[in-house]
């Protein structure tokens, strides 16, 4: 996935999930859903549900502005949007730039952190959380995709 923010922080995912990248746009709510699955949209007659990372990682709230996305994922047979800050454009890693993750609170949750990588551009560097979407999304109380995702 494309580097994608969250507030301060900076994530990556695996491209190969991404189907597409798109603007925000107002979904339409599901009654009894869980603050984070912000509801659904119908794309390209794909009902797809969305969810606000920032709410699922118990971030506070952002406005949504002209940055917000959505990032549209294929995780395993089920095609689920998840809203984020901003994204960034692609970043190769090599296994070198990539280190474990040290034991640390977070707002996620150490089992969905696969490494973090520090990426050099323009002579800055800046720290990258590796994170392991499909595990985050086939969690137990997200009840959108089963274990075998």
């Amino acid at each position: 996935m494309p580097p994608f923010r969250l507030g301060a922080e900076e994530y990556g995912s695996p491209i190969l999930m991404v189907q597409e990248i798109r603007g925000y746009s107002e979904p339409t709510r599901i009654a009894n859903a869980p603050d984070f699955i912000l509801g659904v949209l119908n794309l390209r007659g794909v009902i797809v549900p969305i969810i606000d990372l920032r709410l699922k990682l118990n971030q506070p709230e952002a406005p949504y502005n002209d940055l917000t996305v959505s990032i549209v994922l294929n995780i395993g047979q089920q095609v689920i949007g998840v809203v984020v800050d901003a994204v960034s454009d692609v970043i190769a890693l090599k296994g070198e730039r990539i280190k474990p993750a040290p034991d640390f609170q977070s707002s996620v949750d150490a089992a969905y952190i696969t490494g973090i990588a520090t990426i050099e551009q323009g002579g800055q560097h800046r720290m990258l959380i590796l994170m392991d979407i499909a595990k985050l999304l086939s969690s137990a109380e997200m009840g959108l995709l089963g274990s075998a995702a």
